[in-house]
C-alpha cells in the first residue's frame, strides 16, 4: 500500500518517557504518525502500549517528560482537554460507556463541529453503524459486546479527529465483528484520517498496517514497513514469540539462566518498585512477582515453564456477553481494584468499574458513586447523608438495587476491609447461586457467615491489609482475579439432560425420614438435602428464588423455633419467604419444632435455665419447646404457608415431630404437640391448591415418608400438566 509522501508527521513523539507514581513504563520512546497514515503498535501485554496512547493525551495518573508535538504544537505539558480540542479521538481498551446516557446521548453529548469540514455527526456515525440506529434510546451499557464497541468507535468519531487513538479495538469480540471493525478502520485511513492502532491480533494488525512499531519492556524495539510484519518470522519469534496465523500474543515463555550465571540479590527500594504500579502476572504476560526465596539469595528459582503450559485459556466469545464487575470504594481503595481489573484485562475479561464511595471524591471507575447512588428507592440524597455510618448502609442498599438490574453479570470481585466487605456483600448475596463472586477481604480469615450467608460467595483472606500494592498484595489480588476469570471463563451450565433438582431439609432426629423420601425420588430427581442450620435453610430458599429448584420438600422447620425463641440455628423472618414469592411445588412438615438449638450448655440463656435441656453433644444443646411457644410457632408457619400460592401440602406428623419425641424419649410432650398441632389448623387457610394433611404417625415412621413422596408427585405432576 503506498503512503503519501508527507513533509511534517501530524504526530511526533520525541524522547518520550512515563511514569505510574514511581515506576517507570515507557523509556525514550520516538514516534511518528503521518496524515493519512495507520500505524499499529504491537507487543506483549505490559509493555506499555496503553500507557503510551495515554501519555499522548496526558491522561491522569500518567505523568511524562520528553516532546509530544501535533500538528507542530507542543503538547506535553497541555491538559487532556486542551490536547484532544486539538484534533485527537480515542476509542479506550474496555469502551468506558455510561450507564446513565442513551446511545444518542453519547454521540450528542461528544459532537464537535469544526466549521465546515465536520464530516462525523451522529447521523453518519448511524449510517456507519445501522445497528446502533434502532437502539439510540437505550443505554449504551445494555448493548452487546460488539455494539458496545462500535458506539464507542462512533463517539470519537464525532469529535471530528484529525487523528484517531484505538487501543485493542478487537478485544472481546466475534470473528464476525472483529471483521467489521477491520474494515470500518480501513475505510476511515482511506478516508485520509490518521490512526494509531494498538492492537494484539496480529492479523489484523497486519492486515491493516502502513508501518508498524514493537513494543517490549516500555522501549521501540524495532520500527518497521507492514510488509516486514509479516514476512519476517525470525523477527517476530525473537521480538514477540510468535509467526503470523498464530493469532494473539501469547505468554512470555521463562528464560532459562545460564548455568553459571548467578542472579543478584537486588536492594529492598528495587526490589518494592519492581512491585507498585506494576502489572499483574499473567498467561499472557508471563511475566511473575520476584520470587521470595530468589529474593533471599537462593541459587535456583522454581520451575514455572511447566505449569505455565497447563494452564487453560479463557475464552473470549464465551464470555463476550459477560463482565466482571470490580466493585468497591475507589477513593481509598483505586490501586488495588485497579490492580485487579488490570489483571482482568489481560486476561481478556471484559471489565465494569463500579465505585461505592461516599466520599464524592473524583471517581476513576466507569460507574460513578452517583449513578449507584441513584438507585436508592429515595433517590441518591438517601446515600449522601455526611453521616459515614447511614452513607455506607444506604449505599449498600442502593448497590443491592443497581445489580438487580445489570442484565451482564459473569462475575463480581471486590477487595476491602470489615466496611468494604459489609458494603459489597449484601449485593452479591442478592445474586444468583453459580455467578461467581470473590470478596478478598481483611476479615476472611474469621467468621464469615454474616457476610456470605446462604450464598456462594469466595471470600479470599488479604494476608497485609487492602492498602495499595505489595509484593504480598499483588500475588494475592492476581490470584482473586484470575480465579474469578476461570469461574466466568469456565463456568458450569446445567445439562438440559439432568434430573430436576429439588432441596429438601434435614436435621439428625429427621435423618430416617429424609434418607427414605431421597431414596424414594432418586431416580426421578436430584435430591439437595440441606441441614437445617439457619445457614441450610438460607441455601435451599437461596437457590428455590435463583430458579435452580423444582419443589421442596421441607421436612424440618426447626430453624423457625429458633428464631422466635433466640437459637443460634435461626433462618431469619424470611424463612419460607422464597418460596412465597417463587410460588414452586412446596410440601412442609414439622420436623425438629420440639427443639431449640444452642451451644455448649453454659451458653444457653439464664432464662432458661430450668427448662428441659437435652446435651446433643457437648458443642449442642437441645431445649424443648414449650405449650406456649409451638403456638407462636404454629401461628408464624400458617402465615407463611397462607401466603403462598403455588401448590402447598402441610403435613402434620400427630404422633411426633423427631427421634426424641416420642414415647419413652426425653422430648415426649403430647400436649406441646397438640398445641402446634391445633394452632396449624385454626389458622391455616385452606384452598383448591393449599391443603393441611393430619397423619396418626411419628415423622420418621415409613409410612410418612411415602406420604410426603406421594403428595409432592402429586402437586409437581399437576404443576406440569398446567403448564
Amino acid at each position: 500500500m503506498k503512503i503519501p509522501s508527507m513533509p511534517e508527521p501530524l504526530l511526533k513523539i520525541e524522547h518520550l518517557d512515563a511514569y505510574y507514581g514511581k515506576s517507570h513504563i515507557l523509556q525514550g520512546v520516538d514516534l511518528y504518525v503521518n496524515p493519512g497514515e495507520l500505524v499499529v503498535v504491537v507487543g506483549r501485554n505490559g509493555m506499555g502500549k496503553t500507557t503510551l496512547l495515554k501519555s499522548i493525551l496526558g491522561l491522569p495518573p500518567v505523568s511524562r517528560t520528553g516532546s509530544i508535538l501535533f500538528e507542530n504544537q507542543e503538547t506535553v505539558h497541555m491538559p487532556t482537554h486542551e490536547i484532544t480540542n486539538l484534533g485527537i479521538g480515542y476509542v479506550p481498551q474496555g469502551r468506558i460507556l455510561f450507564p446513565s446516557l442513551t446511545v444518542d446521548e453519547h454521540l450528542l453529548f461528544s459532537w464537535r463541529q469544526s466549521g465546515g469540514n465536520s464530516p462525523w455527526s451522529p447521523e453518519t456515525v448511524y449510517d456507519l453503524f445501522p445497528e446502533l440506529k434502532d437502539r439510540t434510546h437505550i443505554s449504551g451499557t445494555l448493548l452487546s459486546g460488539g455494539e458496545q464497541q462500535m458506539l464507542t468507535i462512533g463517539r470519537a468519531l464525532v469529535t471530528n479527529p484529525l487523528l484517531l487513538l484505538m487501543d485493542e479495538p478487537s478485544e472481546g469480540l466475534s470473528a464476525l465483528v472483529i471483521q467489521r471493525v477491520e474494515e470500518v478502520c480501513r475505510q476511515l485511513s482511506s478516508s485520509g484520517m490518521a490512526i494509531l492502532l494498538v492492537e494484539q491480533n496480529l492479523e489484523m494488525a497486519h492486515s491493516l498496517a502502513h508501518r508498524a512499531y514493537i513494543f517490549v519492556n516500555g522501549r521501540i524495539a524495532r520500527e518497521l514497513p507492514a510488509g516486514a510484519l509479516a514476512a519476517d518470522q525470525h523477527l517476530l519469534q525473537q521480538l514477540l514469540g510468535v509467526t503470523v496465523g498464530s493469532g494473539e500474543l501469547p505468554a512470555e515463555q521463562p528464560v532459562e539462566p545460564e548455568a553459571e550465571a548467578k542472579p543478584e540479590k537486588p536492594a529492598a527500594e528495587e526490589i518494592l518498585e519492581t512491585v507498585v504500579g506494576a502489572s499483574a502476572p499473567t498467561f499472557w504476560s508471563g511475566a511473575r512477582l520476584p520470587d521470595v526465596q530468589t529474593l533471599q539469595g537462593s541459587s535456583s528459582a522454581p520451575p514455572v515453564s511447566k505449569t505455565r503450559s497447563t494452564l487453560l485459556q479463557v475464552s473470549v466469545a464465551d464470555t463476550i456477553d459477560r463482565a466482571a464487575y470490580v466493585v468497591g470504594t475507589f477513593d481509598t481503595k483505586s490501586q488495588d481494584l485497579l490492580f485487579i481489573k488490570s489483571c482482568l484485562d489481560r486476561l481478556r475479561v471484559r471489565t465494569i468499574t463500579v465505585d461505592l464511595s461516599t466520599s464524592r471524591k473524583l471517581s476513576p471507575a466507569a460507574i460513578g458513586p452517583t449513578e449507584v447512588a441513584r438507585h436508592h428507592p429515595q433517590g441518591a440524597g438517601a446515600v449522601f447523608t455526611g453521616d459515614r455510618g447511614t452513607a455506607v448502609a444506604e449505599m449498600a442498599h442502593a448497590f443491592t438495587r443497581f445489580m438487580a438490574g445489570r442484565r451482564d453479570v459473569g462475575g463480581i470481585i471486590s477487595a476491602g476491609g470489615s466496611g468494604g466487605t459489609a458494603l459489597v456483600t449484601p449485593a452479591m448475596r442478592s445474586l444468583p447461586v453459580g455467578v461467581p463472586k470473590v470478596m478478598v477481604s481483611t476479615v476472611a480469615s474469621g467468621n464469615v457467615r454474616q457476610y456470605v450467608g446462604p450464598s456462594d460467595i469466595c471470600m479470599m483472606y488479604s494476608v497485609t491489609d487492602v492498602a495499595g500494592i505489595n509484593r504480598i498484595s499483588a500475588s494475592v489480588l492476581s490470584n482473586a482475579a484470575h480465579a474469578l476469570a476461570g469461574m466466568i471463563g469456565f463456568r458450569q451450565d446445567v445439562e438440559s439432560s439432568r434430573l430436576p433438582a429439588i432441596g429438601l431439609t434435614m436435621f439428625g432426629v429427621t435423618t430416617p425420614c429424609v434418607q427414605a423420601v431421597t431414596q424414594a425420588l432418586k431416580m426421578r430427581f436430584d435430591c439437595l438435602v440441606f441441614h437445617a442450620t439457619g445457614t441450610g435453610g438460607q441455601s435451599m430458599e437461596k437457590l428455590a428464588e435463583s430458579g435452580m429448584l423444582a419443589g421442596v420438600i421441607d421436612v424440618t422447620t426447626t430453624e423457625v423455633a429458633d428464631f422466635l425463641m433466640g437459637g443460634v440455628m435461626s433462618a431469619g423472618e424470611d424463612r419460607m419467604g422464597a418460596i412465597i414469592r417463587s410460588q414452586i411445588p412446596y410440601v412442609g412438615s414439622c420436623g425438629a419444632l420440639d427443639m431449640v438449638n444452642f451451644e455448649a450448655i453454659d451458653t444457653v440463656p439464664q432464662k432458661y435455665e430450668n427448662r428441659n435441656l437435652y446435651q446433643h453433644n457437648p458443642q449442642v444443646t437441645l431445649m424443648r419447646t414449650t405449650a406456649e411457644e409451638n403456638q407462636s410457632i404454629g401461628r408464624f408457619i400458617a402465615a407463611k404457608l397462607n401466603q403462598m400460592d403455588g401448590p402447598v401440602r402441610f403435613l402434620l406428623p400427630l404422633k411426633g415431630v423427631s427421634l426424641i419425641d416420642a414415647p419413652g424419649k426425653p422430648f415426649h410432650d403430647p400436649a406441646a404437640d397438640r398445641m402446634l398441632f391445633d394452632t396449624l389448623e385454626s389458622e391455616f387457610r385452606p384452598g383448591p391448591n393449599r391443603r393441611l394433611i393430619k397423619l396418626d404417625m411419628n415423622i420418621n415412621d415409613p409410612a410418612f415418608a411415602k406420604a410426603l413422596v406421594d403428595h409432592f408427585l402429586e402437586i409437581v405432576s399437576s404443576g406440569s400438566s398446567r403448564h
